[in-house]
C-alpha cells in the first residue's frame, strides 16, 4: 500500500521546537509496552505537521523480507524529504530521511547514524554497531521491533561538494540529525497514538560523532547513545592527521606510488614484532596485544635492515622513520602536537589500516581513504573556510593551514564535555573504539573519555553515565577486518542500561569469519580495565577471561 502527501507551511521553527525533547523521567522497571500500528502505512503519508515543508512517501514491507541478512517483520517505510531549498551553490537540497515503523512497535526509537560524507540514505534497519551494514552476531534493531530513522544530513550525494554551500555544511554539521529526530518522532506518536518511551542513537565513525553531539547540543532527545570510533575530531585535528601520514608515506614511497612505501609483508613485519614485543601482557599469548595501548612499549627500530638493505625480513631506515613519524602524529615546526598519537597494534596488519593509510593503487593517482575521502575531499570543499577546490594538501602548512579549519571545526567536532543535563537527566553514554582504528586514533577516544571525567566528578562518578570500551586489534569500525574480536552489539547493553539501570560491565565480542582465529570471543572492559586471562580454559572462550 503507497500514498503520497506534500504538506507546506511557513515557519518551520515552530514545530521542530515544539515536538522535540524526549522523557526526562527516570528510566522504567518495566520494559516499553508493545503497541501496534494505529494508522495503515498511507495513512502516515497524510498526516499534517504544521510549520514543516515536507514530503512523505509510504511503502508497506511484508514479513519475511530479507535485508543484509535480516529477517524483517511487517513494517511501514516512510521516506520523507524535509525543507527543499536551492542552495548558493545552484543545487536543489532537502534534508532526507528514512523511518521504518514495525506493524508491531516496542516502543523503543533508534536513530542510526550515518557515515563519511553522507549524501545518501541508508537503509534503516538499526544496525547494532553504527555504520551502513548490520553487524553479524544478532538481528538489527528493527526486527526486534524497534522504529529506525536514517538521514542523508541534509545534501544529495556522497562526495564533498556541498561543502559549496553555507547551509549544507550546517546541515551535515548539526542541524539534519535534530530536525529529523524531531520530525520521526512526531511521525511516530502519530502512528501508533502515542511517543516512544526511550530513544536511542547508534553509529560509527560520522555516526559516532553524531551521536556524540546530542549530550553536548540536544541533551534531552535521547536516553542512550553508543558512538562507535567516533570522529570527534575530524574537521580539523584528525584531518591534519591524515594529511600528515599521507605526506610522510609520500616521502618514501617507490616511484611516487603511495601504495608501495610499505608492503603488505612490511605492514606483517610490524604486526608479528608488536606481537613478540606485547602480547602476553594479558596473561594469553593469543595473538591480541590487549586493551592497554600505553603498555605496549614499541620502537619499529627494532626491525632496522643491517646497513639499510631491504630484505623481506627487516624495513629500512626511511620505512622505520615514516612510520615513527606517522605513529607519533602530526606537528608544528614549535613540536607541538596537533593531535593525539597512535597505539602500536597488531591491527596494522589488517586490510582496512592499508585502506585507509596506503591504499592499493599501483599508480602514482593515490586512491587511499586518507587521500580519497579527507585530504581531497572534505578538507578542500567543507573543512576549510572558504572552500578551496585546488588546495594542494601535498604542501599543507602545519603552522599556517590549522586556522583555516577553526571555523568549521567550532560547529563540526565534538569535544565538549559540558554534558551535565544529560547526565541529570539520566542519559547514558557508551562509546567503543578499536585499539588499531586507521582514521581516528582510539588514543584520541581516550583523552575524550579522560577529560569527560576530569569535568564530571572524577572516574568512579562518569561510570555511572558513561564508558570507553577498547577493541583490541580492531580497524575503523566493527567487521572491518583484521586480527580482532570485532563483531559486537553496542545497543543491547546500552538498552540494558538505560531500562534497568545495569551498567555494562563487559561486553562480549567475537572474531569473524576472516579473522586468524575465526569465532573466538574476547570480553570488551569498561576503560581503565582490560581483559585478562584467567590462567586456565580456551584462549578461545571469553568466559575464560575477567575484566580487571
Amino acid at each position: 500500500m503507497q500514498g503520497n502527501k506534500t504538506l507546506v507551511a511557513a515557519a518551520c521553527a515552530a514545530v521542530l521546537s515544539a515536538c522535540g525533547g524526549g522523557n526526562d523521567a527516570p528510566a522504567p522497571a518495566a520494559p516499553p509496552a508493545e503497541t501496534p500500528l494505529a494508522l495503515d502505512c498511507a495513512r502516515i503519508a497524510e498526516q499534517a505537521l504544521p510549520g514543516t515543508a515536507l514530503t512523505l512517501t509510504t511503502a508497506t514491507v511484508a514479513a519475511g523480507t530479507v535485508i543484509s541478512a535480516n529477517t524483517l517483520p511487517e513494517h511501514c517505510v516512510v521516506t520523507g524529504k524535509l525543507n527543499p531549498r536551492t542552495g548558493a551553490d545552484g543545487k536543489p537540497y532537502y534534508i532526507g530521511f528514512e523511518l521504518r515503523l514495525p506493524k508491531t512497535w516496542n516502543g523503543r526509537f533508534m536513530f542510526q547514524g550515518g557515515g563519511g560524507n553522507d549524501g545518501a540514505i541508508r537503509p534503516a534497519l538499526g544496525a547494532l554497531a553504527g555504520g551502513s551494514s548490520l553487524v553479524g552476531l544478532q538481528t538489527g534493531a528493527l526486527a526486534k521491533g524497534f522504529a529506525v530513522v536514517s538521514t542523508d544530513a541534509g545534501h544529495q550525494g556522497t562526495d564533498a561538494t556541498f561543502g559549496l554551500d553555507p547551509q549544507a555544511r550546517v546541515d551535515h554539521a548539526y542541524n539534519s540529525y535534530e530536525k529529523v529526530t524531531v520530525i520521526a518522532k512526531e511521525l511516530i506518536a502519530r502512528a501508533y497514538g502515542r511517543a516512544p518511551d526511550r530513544s536511542y542513537f547508534v553509529g560509527c565513525s560520522g555516526g559516532g560523532r553524531q551521536a556524540m553531539l546530542f549530550p553536548q547540543r540536544f541533551p534531552s532527545y535521547f536516553d542512550g547513545i553508543a558512538a562507535n570510533a567516533p570522529a570527534i575530531k575530524v574537521s580539523k585535528e584528525a584531518t591534519m592527521a591524515s594529511v600528515w601520514s599521507t605526506i610522510g608515506y609520500q616521502a618514501i614511497a617507490p616511484g611516487g606510488i603511495l601504495s608501495q612505501a610499505l608492503s603488505d609483508a612490511d605492514l606483517k613485519l610490524v604486526a608479528n614484532a608488536v606481537a613478540q614485543r606485547c602480547d602476553g601482557l594479558d596473561g594469553a599469548v593469543d595473538g591480541i596485544v590487549g586493551a592497554n595501548p600505553s603498555a605496549c612499549n614499541f620502537d619499529p627500530v627494532v626491525l632496522q635492515c643491517s646497513g639499510n638493505v631491504k630484505t623481506d625480513s627487516c624495513l629500512t631506515t626511511e620505512q622505520i622513520g615514516a612510520l615513527k613519524r606517522d605513529f607519533g602524529g602530526p606537528r608544528n615546526s614549535a613540536g607541538q602536537q596537533l593531535y593525539a598519537t597512535w597505539p602500536w597494534d597488531t591491527g596494522i596488519a589488517g586490510p582496512d589500516w592499508r585502506n585507509w593509510r596506503l591504499g592499493s593503487s599501483n599508480t602514482t593517482t593515490a586512491n587511499s581513504r586518507n587521500v580519497t575521502l579527507i585530504a581531497a575531499d572534505a578538507l578542500r570543499l567543507e573543512f576549510l573556510t572558504p572552500p578551496d577546490p585546488t588546495f594542494n594538501f601535498m604542501a599543507f602548512n602545519f603552522d599556517t593551514d590549522p586556522a583555516r579549519l577553526d571555523a568549521y571545526a567550532s560547529i563540526y567536532s565534538t569535544t565538549s564535555t559540558d554534558v551535565g543535563a544529560y547526565k541529570g537527566r539520566g542519559g547514558k553514554m557508551l562509546i567503543v573504539h578499536g585499539t588499531s582504528d586507521p582514521i581516528f586514533s582510539a588514543n584520541d577516544s581516550i583523552d575524550y573519555y579522560e577529560r569527560l571525567a576530569a569535568a564530571n566528578g572524577g572516574a568512579a562518578a562518569t561510570q555511572d553515565f558513561a564508558r570507553l570500551f577498547l577493541v583490541p586489534g580492531m580497524n575503523h569500525c566493527a567487521n572491518s577486518g583484521g586480527p580482532a574480536t570485532d563483531l559486537y552489539d553496542s545497543l543491547t547493553p546500552l538498552v540494558e542500561w538505560v531500562e534497568k539501570g545495569t551498567a555494562p560491565d563487559r561486553i562480549v565480542a567475537k572474531a569473524s569469519a576472516t579473522a586468524p582465529w575465526p569465532g573466538r570471543t574476547r570480553p570488551l572492559c569498561p576503560y581503565p580495565k582490560i581483559a585478562k586471562y584467567n590462567g586456565s580454559g580456551s584462549v578461545e572462550d571469553a568466559a575464560n577471561f575477567r575484566c580487571e
